[in-house]
C-alpha cells in the first residue's frame, strides 16, 4: 500500500454513511510511502483547528508531527515514517479556541492495557486461518432449521489462575491471573465443545476502560480488548472455536458509549459521535453517551464496526445490545428528560433506519450471519425483513419468556397452580418473531440471585427446580441461552472480578448437575425434533396446557417429518404421578427417552422403566393414550419406538459438520485489507 490511498470517492461515501469499510482508511495503518515503512494515521476531527500525532515515539511531543486536513471534509491525516506495530500514540485535538483534547484513536486495532488509554499500532494481517471448512459447512444450511444452543461467557471470569501449560498467562495479567485468548482457545473451547454447546457468546471484547462495566462502555470499539492478548490471539481463539464446529458471537452495543476523556465523548471539543442536545445526547441511567444517528458519519462509523468482526476477526453473529434504547427516544426516562421526534412521538426514527441498513448490510456481505437484538418491549417486527417493514435482525431474545419463567419458578410449588398462565403463555407470540430464550448474565446479578438461589425448597428440591427449568426451556421452541456457571449451580451471584466457582464440581449435587446439563446438551443435539421447526406451530402443539391444579403441561416437539416427534411432560410440583393418563397422537410402543429425575442426575429416581403401549382410548383431543408416572419437580421426555431408526449423532446433526471433514481442513487466509 503505498501512499495516503484516501479518495474523493472514500471521503464521499463516508460523509454519506455507506462507507462500510472505513475501517481500511481510518485510523493506524503500517503502510509504505515513496520507499519508506511507516504508519499512515487517518481520522474523522470536522472541527479541530489542528491534530497532531503524539506517542512515545515522539516523547509525546507532537509539534513535528502535525496532520494535514484533505481539503474541508474534516478527514485530518499524516503519514509518520520509521514507526513500527507496538508504538503507542493518541492525538493531540486543538480546537478554534486553543482547547487542547487528547484523544485514542476511534479505529485503533489495538490498544494499551490498562489503567493506560494510549492506542497501539497493530497490523491485522499475518493470520493463515484454519477454518475454511466450517464456512463451507455454515454456508451449505440454513441456520434456522439447526440447532442453537449458546453458552454466554465474561472471559476475564470464566477460569483464572495458571493456565496449564504455565506460559500464556498475558504478561501484564499476572496479578488477577486471568487467561488469555490462546489459553482460552484451548480450555474454554475443549470445555464448551463437550458440554454440547453450539456457539459461545462472549460480553463485549472492545476495549473498555472500566473491568466493572463488563465490555459495554467501550473506548476502542474496533480494538479487541488487550487485558486478554492481542489481535492475532483473539483471531486464534476464534479459528480455534471454528475447527471445533463452534459459532461465535459477541456482544455488540451501538447505542451509547462511555464519557472518559480519552474516548469518543466531544471527540474534536465538539459532540461529534453523540448529539449536542444533553436531552439526546446524554445516557443518564449509565452515565454514558448515546450515538447520534443522524450523522451519516456515524451510520458509517457502526456499520462498519460491524462488519469489521465479521470481515478480519471471522465471528459469526453479534447480539446487539439494549436495542429498546436505540428504539426510544423515551426509554427508561422521565417527563422532561427526552425529546419527541418530529411527529411528537417517542420513536428514533433516524436510528430504526440506521438498524435496518445495518441489517441489509450484514445480511448482503454475510448471509448467514447471527444479528440477534436484545429488545424487551412490544416493538413488532424485530426479526422481519426489511422489505416486509421489519427492522431486519433474524433473532430477537425472548425477554417475555424469561422474565415469566423465572416469576414462576421462584414461587413456591404450592401457589405454583395460581401462576399457571405464566407456563402458557408464551405460546401465544412463540412464533411471531424467531426466538432466542437467554438465560443470561443480567439475570445472575445486582441482587437478583444465582439461577440455584433463585429456586424456592430445601437443598435437594433447588436442584430438582433447575433441573427441571433446564429440560422445559431445552423443549420450548426457541434457541437456548445459559450463562456460565448455570451449567453447575454456581450459588453465588457472578462477579467479574472472580472466577466462577469451579470447585462446587467436587460436591455431589453440583457434580450431578454438571453431568446432567451435557446430557442435556446432547439428548438436545441428537433430537432434530427439538429444533428443526422452531419458529412455527408445525413444530408444536399442546397435549394439555390446562392442568393448572396439578401444575402439569404436556406438548409434542415435531421434526420437519412428522414420524420424528417427542412427548414431553413437566411437572412443577414435587408429587409423584402415578398412572397419569395423556393423549398421545399415535399407536404403537412408547419409551422414556430423559428424565430430568434420574438418580444420576440427583433425582429421586421415579421412572418409566417399561416400554410404554397407547391405548386405542381417545383423550386430550388425540386418537390415543397411554398412562406413565411422572416424577417430582421434574420433565419427562418420550419417543415411539420405531421399527427403523437412523443414527443423528452429534457429528452430523449437532455442529451439522463431519469431524473427519473438519480434521482434513484446509489453510485460508481472509480479512486482506489489500
Amino acid at each position: 500500500m503505498n501512499g495516503f490511498s484516501v479518495s474523493d470517492y472514500d471521503l464521499y461515501l463516508f460523509h454519506e454513511g455507506t462507507h462500510y469499510q472505513s475501517y481500511k482508511i481510518f485510523g493506524a495503518h503500517i503502510v509504505e510511502q515513496n520507499g519508506q515503512a511507516g504508519v499512515r494515521f487517518t481520522l474523522w476531527a470536522p472541527n479541530a483547528g489542528s491534530v497532531r500525532v503524539v506517542g512515545d515515539f515522539n516523547n509525546w511531543q507532537g509539534d513535528s508531527h502535525e496532520m494535514v486536513k484533505l481539503d474541508n471534509s474534516g478527514i485530518w491525516s499524516l503519514f509518520v515514517p520509521g514507526l513500527r506495530e507496538g508504538d503507542l500514540y493518541k492525538y493531540q485535538i486543538i480546537t478554534y479556541q486553543g482547547e487542547v483534547f487528547l484523544k485514542s484513536d476511534a479505529y485503533a486495532f489495538f490498544s494499551e492495557r490498562r489503567p493506560g488509554t494510549a492506542s497501539r499500532v497493530a497490523s491485522l494481517h499475518g493470520y493463515h486461518w484454519q477454518d475454511a471448512c466450517w464456512y463451507k459447512h455454515k454456508n451449505s444450511r440454513s441456520i434456522y432449521k439447526c440447532p442453537m444452543n449458546i453458552y454466554e461467557v465474561h472471559l476475564g471470569s470464566w477460569r483464572c489462575g495458571l493456565p496449564e501449560t504455565g506460559e500464556n498467562v498475558y504478561e501484564s495479567d499476572q496479578n488477577d491471573r486471568s487467561l488469555s485468548y490462546r489459553d482460552l482457545a484451548q480450555q474454554l473451547v475443549d470445555y464448551v465443545y463437550e458440554m454440547g454447546y453450539t456457539h459461545i457468546e462472549l460480553l463485549p471484547v472492545s476495549e473498555h476502560p472500566y473491568d466493572g462495566s463488563w465490555g459495554y462502555q467501550a473506548t476502542g470499539y474496533f480494538s479487541v480488548t488487550s487485558r486478554y492478548g492481542n489481535p492475532h490471539d483473539f483471531m486464534y481463539f476464534v479459528d480455534c472455536c471454528h475447527q471445533k464446529g463452534l459459532g461465535v458471537i459477541l456482544d455488540w452495543v451501538p447505542a451509547h458509549f462511555c464519557k472518559d476523556d480519552c474516548g469518543l465523548r466531544r471527540y474534536d471539543g465538539s459532540a461529534l459521535y453523540e448529539n449536542e442536545n444533553s436531552l439526546r445526547g446524554e445516557n443518564v441511567q449509565w452515565g454514558t453517551a448515546n450515538f447520534d444517528f443522524s450523522k451519516n458519519e456515524v451510520w458509517s462509523f457502526l456499520i462498519s464496526n460491524a462488519y469489521f468482526w465479521f470481515d478480519v476477526y471471522h465471528i459469526d453473529g453479534l447480539r446487539v445490545d439494549a436495542v429498546a434504547y436505540i428504539l426510544y427516544l423515551d426509554y427508561c426516562k422521565q417527563p422532561g428528560q427526552w425529546l419527541p421526534n418530529k411527529y411528537n412521538g417517542p420513536e428514533n426514527l433516524e436510528a430504526i433506519e440506521f438498524m435496518k441498513k445495518l441489517n441489509l448490510v450484514i445480511f448482503e456481505n454475510f448471509p448467514e450471519a447471527l444479528m440477534i437484538a436484545e429488545e424487551a418491549t412490544h416493538w413488532p417486527m424485530v426479526t422481519y425483513p426489511t422489505y416486509l417493514g421489519g427492522l431486519g435482525y433474524n433473532y430477537k431474545w425472548n425477554m417475555g419468556w424469561m422474565n415469566d419463567i423465572l416469576d414462576y419458578m421462584k414461587s413456591d410449588p404450592l401457589y405454583r397452580k395460581d401462576k399457571h398462565s405464566l407456563l402458557t403463555f408464551s405460546l401465544m407470540y412463540a412464533f411471531s418473531e424467531n426466538y432466542v430464550l437467554p438465560l443470561s448474565h443480567d439475570e445472575v446479578v445486582h441482587g437478583k440471585k444465582s439461577l440455584i438461589n433463585k429456586m424456592p425448597g430445601d437443598y435437594w428440591q433447588k436442584f430438582a427446580n433447575l433441573r427441571l427449568l433446564y429440560a422445559y426451556m431445552m423443549a420450548h421452541p426457541g434457541k437456548k441461552l445459559l450463562f456460565m456457571g448455570g451449567e453447575f449451580g454456581q450459588f453465588i451471584e457472578w462477579s467479574y472480578k472472580e472466577s466462577l466457582d469451579w470447585h462446587l464440581l467436587v460436591y455431589e449435587m453440583h457434580g450431578k448437575l454438571h453431568s446432567y446439563v451435557k446430557d442435556l446438551n446432547h439428548i438436545y443435539l441428537d433430537e432434530r425434533c427439538l429444533w428443526e421447526e422452531d419458529g412455527n406451530w408445525n413444530g408444536f402443539s399442546w397435549i394439555d396446557p390446562h392442568d393448572s391444579e396439578r401444575s402439569i403441561i404436556t406438548f409434542i416437539r415435531r421434526a420437519s417429518n412428522e414420524e420424528d416427534f417427542i412427548i414431553v411432560v413437566c411437572n412443577f410440583t414435587p408429587v409423584v404421578r402415578d398412572s397419569y393418563l395423556i393423549g398421545v397422537p399415535q399407536a404403537g410402543v412408547y419409551q422414556e427417552v430423559f428424565n430430568s429425575d434420574n438418580e444420576k442426575y440427583g433425582g429421586s429416581g421415579q421412572k418409566n422403566n417399561r416400554l410404554i403401549f397407547a391405548d386405542e382410548f381417545p383423550y386430550h383431543g388425540l386418537p390415543h393414550s397411554m398412562r406413565i408416572t411422572i416424577p417430582p419437580l421434574a420433565v419427562v421426555y418420550l419417543k415411539r419406538i420405531k421399527t427403523k431408526q437412523s443414527c443423528t449423532g452429534r457429528g452430523k446433526n449437532a455442529q451439522g459438520m463431519c469431524r473427519d471433514a473438519l480434521s482434513g481442513r484446509e489453510g485460508q487466509s481472509f480479512g486482506d485489507f489489500n
